[in-house]
């Protein structure tokens, strides 16, 4: 079956485009099986108004929760085993058996080869939000390798270059955070040689307080009301009259859009108070349980009813865990992988993304909706990773040879597996893809001065 592209993506209808946009950057494929081959994965043509991204950082291991290797040596399966669950097709992990109720929604691939020669997060968001090989200065700088203007853009924003905008809110959302701290700030997320004004608008959530999201540059303080901020702007727009020569530069125009963006953000909200969930009923809050990543799926829903095309909820870590993981807190468990699986990531998932699925179909908008689950990477399939201790650490070291994407909703056909990985889950062994863009040759650029060296 013949991958689809993001040359191909942006000919097609709308509903074909948010469709493949989400699932074709992983190489999924649309159209007629091959004899022998699976199910194909969207049943009757996509139907997808809008998608919902979650993508789970720090790479999630993909054999401890949707591709269980349960005949794999010790070293390779770990301790947990699989469920049964709503699908013959589908098996899941264990400690995720709200999803396993709602697995007849969901297509698993377990097939995707997302290789990068650095092995490391920078290259696998770029490559899996994109679709595009990482260039040289990704091994040459490693973390260091910041967002650059001529680099590929994000998948959300070219959907939401393609769509008109019909209100205030720009077409590409992405909450809680923006992924990593800086200066380590994970290139493939923003628009880049598409333009800044088709970045996404990032709003802020916190760990410490799950209900309230912000646009932090989109607030107006107590003291500035809309009147005076439009009496500004007239001002302003007198000043821009008398510079029609300065104004005719395609950069100020650039400029001003963005500042007519932000000037209708702010006077459609007037404040943050949009983004509060506290006025979702108490019932719905717990369903998806209170946590920063909960509250993101549950305001991804409220954005996909307002009719936002793309909306992405990167995985906010948790500090409070990082050392039982040996991480940032989040999906990259470097040691103590199967407890911190067990204790923390897997039941906060499990709880959060079942619940979306199970709304989504409750209130009829999961036909129109797409779901796509994805991450940077898997985990290296023999359990220990040197950096914490080894096989007595039990960790999972990065691999970004094989790692699996969940999908559900907008046609997706559910309650099935795509693809396979070998018996050991290290490589793509049956209906093989990847994030790659056809006919994609890596170019070259010029590699930017040195700096410090990289943290690991």
């Amino acid at each position: 079956m013949q991958s689809t592209h993001w040359h191909k993506l942006l000919m097609q209808s709308r509903r074909e485009l948010l469709v493949a946009s989400a699932a074709g950057f992983a190489g999924l494929t649309f159209g007629r099986p091959v004899a022998g081959a699976p199910s194909p994965l969207v049943a009757g043509g996509g139907k997808a108004k809008s998608v919902i991204l979650f993508f789970l950082c720090g790479g999630a291991s993909h054999l401890d929760t949707w591709d269980m290797k349960p005949d794999a040596p010790s070293e390779y399966r770990g301790p947990f085993a699989p469920i049964g669950t709503s699908a013959p097709g589908v098996r899941l992990c264990e400690h995720l058996p709200l999803l396993s109720k709602q697995a007849h929604h969901l297509a698993v691939v377990n097939s995707v080869g997302g290789t990068v020669n650095t092995n490391d997060h920078h290259a696998g968001y770029y490559y899996n939000l994109t679709g595009h090989v990482p260039d040289v200065t990704f091994r040459t700088l490693g973390n260091d390798r910041t967002p650059q203007p001529d680099d590929w853009p994000f998948m959300g924003s070219v959907v939401g270059a393609q769509r008109p905008q019909t209100g205030p809110l720009p077409n590409a959302i992405t909450l809680p955070h923006m992924p990593s701290k800086k200066p380590y700030t994970r290139p493939g997320q923003f628009a880049a040689r598409l333009g800044v004004e088709f970045d996404p608008l990032y709003l802020h959530g916190s760990v410490e307080e799950p209900l309230r999201f912000q646009a932090p540059s989109l607030s107006l303080s107590d003291a500035f009301t809309k009147d005076e901020l439009l009496a500004r702007q007239r001002l302003l727009d007198e000043l821009d009259g008398a510079r029609r020569t300065f104004d005719a530069s395609a950069d100020v125009e650039i400029w001003k859009r963005q500042q007519q963006r932000t000037l209708d953000l702010l006077l459609a909200s007037g404040s943050t108070e949009a983004f509060d969930l506290s006025r979702e009923p108490e019932g719905v809050r717990e369903r998806y349980g209170q946590t920063v990543n909960g509250m993101s799926l549950l305001l991804a829903r409220r954005l996909v009813e307002a009719g936002i095309p793309f909306v992405t909820v990167f995985w906010k870590e948790n500090e409070k865990i990082k050392d039982a993981c040996k991480s940032a807190g989040g999906w990259d468990t470097h040691g103590n992988n199967f407890n911190c699986l067990k204790d923390y990531l897997l039941p906060e998932f499990d709880r959060c993304f079942s619940a979306l699925v199970e709304d989504l179909h409750t209130r009829g908008l999961l036909d129109e909706t797409l779901l796509v689950v994805n991450s940077e990477m898997g985990r290296k399939p023999k359990i220990g990773d040197p950096r914490s201790g080894g096989e007595t650490g039990a960790g999972r070291d990065h691999w970004t040879h094989c790692l699996s994407v969940l999908l559900a909703g907008g046609g997706i056909q559910g309650g099935q597996t795509y693809g396979a990985s070998d018996r050991f889950g290290e490589y793509p062994a049956d209906q093989p893809l990847t994030p790659l863009r056809q006919n994609q040759a890596p170019r070259a650029r010029t590699t930017y001065p040195p700096r410090r060296a990289s943290r690991t």
